[in-house]
């Protein structure tokens, strides 16, 4: 599981440091991808096969089938752990998921998301303040 919030630096390279708890989950391989909500997405490489699995299955014919497999696939990337647990983050990447000095590692489970700090704290506050909302939304779905 990787879960946990974690603050690093983006250094002059554009690597981060993937928190050590994080590591043993990404060292077989992992795949760096664009995001939602102007993130980052990293998965693991089993992760990524039954995610990228799912995406090839979609409706061909439907337009937002095709928009969402090119969003997650076109620009996805292998990455490695170098030997001191960093990822290299490509600079397209950076400017898609505005990384600046500062950002969040976040474990979500199956994958982990980078943010730029300011953003996450943007998208969190909203979030924290609508959760009352949002739970009864869940609810509704049965979760």
């Amino acid at each position: 599981m990787l879960l946990g919030e974690y603050k690093h630096n983006l250094d002059i390279k554009g690597r981060v440091a993937v928190p050590a708890k994080f590591r043993e989950k990404l060292v077989g391989g992992a795949i760096i991808t664009r995001g939602l909500d102007s993130c980052l997405f990293v998965f693991g490489s089993k992760e990524w096969e039954v995610l990228a699995e799912k995406l090839v299955s979609l409706p061909l014919a439907q337009a937002n089938s095709r928009a969402f497999s090119r969003l997650m696939l076109a620009g996805a990337m292998d990455v490695e752990l170098d030997n001191q647990g960093r990822i290299l983050i490509p600079d397209y990447f950076r400017k898609y998921a505005d990384l600046k000095k500062q950002v969040v590692v976040a474990g979500l489970y199956s994958r982990v998301e980078i943010w730029d700090q300011d953003n996450w704290d943007k998208y969190k506050q909203k979030t924290e303040n609508s959760s009352e909302e949002i739970a009864e939304k869940l609810g509704e779905l049965g979760i």
